[in-house]
């Protein structure tokens, strides 16, 4: 697996380099990355399908100027900004039978990660929901993927050191909650994991074997991708 580490300063662009990873390996069929970044300004990211009334309080974030983007895979809306990592992964479908769950898709991943993180904070970690990872209840990572016919992208947060009061602020109680939340609220529901950065990026580079830099960086399609979504207004306001 190769490894990128890179953050762009518009966070609409981060969000089309994950899209434009996912169409590049597919098309190449062939491959594997491991991208790591972690933004330097706040901004909201709702799921694809996710009416943006409903999950994000709209005024809040145009009263801090925090912009509201949507993404290309399922899940809920999040809260982006310093202190939360983020990871995508492109696999290749085959790759121990990544199509045949949903559920045991996201399994095969959250266990590789609930492993690695436990081994930095020697605290149990459980996956919760359909793909969190928790540790005594309380969520420090949110995941989502998007499938294609030969790659799938995982992509997903670890909450390192993030001002988890700023989240009560810009997002209201999610529509779809899972079991274990107990309709609490999110500074009640989260958690920071309060571990060194370097530590999380050096552990996830080891558990996914990411030893060789990935030197390409797809400039056209992203440039094609803000073109067509992540530079209008349209895409993310579609819903």
């Amino acid at each position: 697996m190769k490894y990128l580490d890179l953050t762009f300063a518009d966070p609409r662009r981060n969000l089309a380099c994950d899209e434009a990873l996912g169409d590049n390996f597919e098309a190449a069929a062939g491959g594997e990355v491991l991208r790591l970044w972690e933004p330097a300004g706040y901004f909201v990211v709702v799921g694809y399908s996710n009416r943006v009334t409903a999950e994000v309080n709209v005024a809040a974030c145009e009263a801090r100027g925090i912009p509201i983007l949507r993404r290309f895979s399922g899940g809920g809306a999040v809260l982006q900004g310093p202190g939360c990592l983020n990871y995508t992964l492109v696999l290749r479908n085959e790759r121990a039978g990544y199509l045949s769950d949903i559920g045991q898709s996201y399994h095969r991943v959250l266990d590789r990660h609930r492993e690695l993180i436990a081994g930095l904070t020697s605290e149990r970690v459980e996956i919760q929901g359909t793909s969190d990872l928790a540790i005594a209840g309380r969520k420090f990572s949110g995941n989502s993927q998007h499938r294609k016919q030969r790659t799938t992208v995982f992509h997903g947060t670890f909450l390192l050191n993030f001002d988890l009061s700023l989240i009560e602020v810009c997002l209201p109680m999610p529509s779809r909650r899972p079991a274990y939340r107990q309709e609490r609220a999110h500074e009640s529901f989260l958690k920071n994991l309060r571990t060194d950065p370097a530590q999380v990026r050096r552990a996830l580079k080891e558990s996914w074997h990411a030893n060789e830099a990935y030197d390409y960086v797809p400039d056209e399609r992203i440039e094609s991708l803000m073109e067509a979504r992540y530079g209008s207004a349209e895409w993310h306001k579609k819903f």
